[in-house]
């Protein structure tokens, strides 16, 4: 996934410097996947037969998808790109992933969706502060 997203920013006229690409790139994937993964958990919650019990687990993962899904389509955009929206964006990205990974992580031991969730929701909180500290 990565390797099309960085050819799209190295195709973009006015792309990112060459030092924060990968960052930038590595954090635009696991947005997508992880948008990707909590839209696919919340879809498994509502087939499970507890379905009351994962009513949070819904929400949060609903919640987690849209942030990230924002967050990825944003970081994409490089014309005119705006640290006070970034900034920001991100830091709301990692809150929304670190909030899905602690629901989800309740969960994983009965099901695996929620494991592979809580998963992606880690790995998307750890590249959106990565890409923070870079950008700092």
């Amino acid at each position: 996934m990565t390797h099309h997203i960085s050819a799209m920013l190295d195709a973009h006229p006015k792309g990112p410097a060459a030092a924060g690409k990968d960052k930038l790139a590595e954090c635009i994937a696991a947005c997508l996947e992880c948008a990707q993964a909590c839209t696919a958990c919340a879809d498994a919650c509502l087939a499970e037969d507890v379905i009351a019990e994962l009513t949070v687990c819904i929400r949060t993962d609903l919640d987690c998808s849209d942030v990230c899904a924002a967050t990825g389509h944003i970081l994409s955009r490089q014309t005119g790109t705006n640290a006070g929206i970034t900034g920001p964006v991100l830091e709301a990205c990692r809150a929304a992933c670190a909030a899905c990974a602690e629901e989800c992580g309740r969960h994983a031991g009965m099901h695996e969706h929620c494991r592979i969730c809580a998963e992606a929701c880690r790995r998307c909180e750890a590249a959106c502060a990565a890409l923070l500290t870079a950008s700092a």
